[in-house]
């Protein structure tokens, strides 16, 4: 008896196994392969790239397209061959680059870049807010391009990841700079940065405790050199010595007491940021002309207007003035003058991002995941998703999470 019920279950077991079997639906990524371009910067002495030859080998070896404008990379010594044996596609002008469908630059776009763009391109660039056109957001918004801002990009700690990396490069460097002019070769006074048996160390002004003044200080400590920092936030030279991890001296902002500090120091540097507009000037002419004869002040913040009142506009090729016989560097784009050390840094945030882009399935998913991502999106399929923008300029003003929601 047994026997027989054990067939009959048998039996049921097979015919079942002939039955329409409903199947488990997949849950997983779903990838998407992107077609990237990256054209030459044509914005004065902007000298980096986006991505790295390594870079681009790794997205195309997951499965993405990318092609690059002839000499792009040269600024930043990376030679055309250097991304063509990694897989990126060389092509010799703009035009053909714009066939992509995401493009990545560091400058903002100007007129003649907007003018090349399909409609509902992607573009990855800086933003520039303060030098932004109005004729440019609307051509944008006419093209429903989605533009996202190079400066508005939070990483999962929620720190602004590009500001950070190009703030460090920006601090560490302000220094060398300073070493530079300080010497006799640049008609400085001949001094040494930093400080040797016997012989009193340089002193260093740092006006700001956010990162450049941060790196700046770590960088200017390494050398030997001695250093004031002065900030109008408690919090922020309270963090400034917490990280640096050794007793430096800090001060609010007392115009008395930065005054008396200007005129004994060798260098000054200028490090303090606006959220929005000018940055704050905070040393007046009357203070400069009472500083050393050819001592330095590096203007960090003169992209901003400046944090010294004798700051005026400079490049590259003529970086410096005197007032005062007082040397000044005021150079809006420092990082530029170790473009591929940037390079580096830009290529380390942008590529995860793109990667993500493809693996999710297109930029919408990743903005509906990443908060960060999302936060730098400022014109979305030709919608103004940025409020500040759209007050500027009195356009529209769109919700991104209402209309992420909308596109899901």
């Amino acid at each position: 008896m047994g026997s027989k019920i054990i067939s009959g279950f048998a039996e049921i077991a097979r015919q079942a196994m002939y039955q329409p079997q409903e199947e488990l639906e997949r849950i997983g990524k779903s990838s998407k392969s992107l077609f990237i371009g990256i054209p030459k910067e044509t914005a004065f002495q902007e000298k980096r790239i986006a991505l790295t030859p390594l870079s681009v080998a790794l997205l195309v070896n997951n499965g993405h397209r990318v092609m690059i404008e002839t000499g792009a990379g040269l600024a930043a010594n990376f030679t055309d061959n250097d991304y063509s044996e990694q897989g990126a596609l060389i092509v010799p002008g703009k035009k053909e680059i714009y066939k992509a469908d995401i493009i990545l630059k560091v400058a903002p776009p100007v007129k003649e870049d907007i003018e090349l763009m399909k409609p509902c391109q992607i573009i990855f660039s800086a933003l520039h807010s303060s030098t932004l056109r109005e004729e440019d957001v609307k051509a944008m918004i006419e093209k429903k391009v989605t533009a996202i801002a190079f400066e508005y990009l939070r990483d999962d700690g929620n720190v602004l990841s590009v500001v950070r990396a190009m703030s460090e490069i920006v601090g560490a460097t302000s220094i060398l700079i300073a070493a530079e002019y300080l010497s006799n070769i640049f008609g400085g006074k001949g001094l040494m940065l930093g400080g040797v048996t016997g012989v009193p160390p340089t002193e260093i002004v740092i006006i700001g405790a956010g990162t450049v003044g941060e790196y700046a200080t770590r960088t200017a400590l390494g050398l030997g050199a001695g250093v004031k920092v002065f900030d109008s936030s408690l919090y922020r030279l309270r963090r400034l010595q917490n990280n640096i991890g050794s007793h430096v001296f800090t001060s609010v902002l007392q115009p008395i007491v930065l005054e008396k500090a200007l005129r004994n120091c060798d260098v000054a540097i200028g490090a303090l940021r606006a959220v929005e507009g000018r940055s704050p000037c905070v040393v007046t002419e009357e203070m400069v002309s009472k500083m050393k004869p050819n001592s330095v002040v590096i203007d960090v913040s003169i992209d901003q207007g400046g944090c010294f009142e004798t700051s005026e506009v400079t490049n590259h090729k003529n970086p410096v003035f005197r007032k005062y016989d007082v040397i000044h560097y005021c150079v809006p784009n420092i990082a530029s003058r170790v473009s591929r050390t940037a390079t580096y840094a830009l290529t380390n945030i942008f590529t995860p991002i793109l990667i993500d882009i493809g693996e999710l399935g297109g930029l919408n998913s990743l903005i509906w995941q990443k908060q960060g991502v999302r936060n730098a999106v400022y014109i979305y399929q030709g919608a103004i998703t940025n409020k500040y923008l759209a007050d500027r300029f009195g356009l529209t003003y769109k919700d991104l999470n209402l209309l992420a929601i909308a596109n899901r």
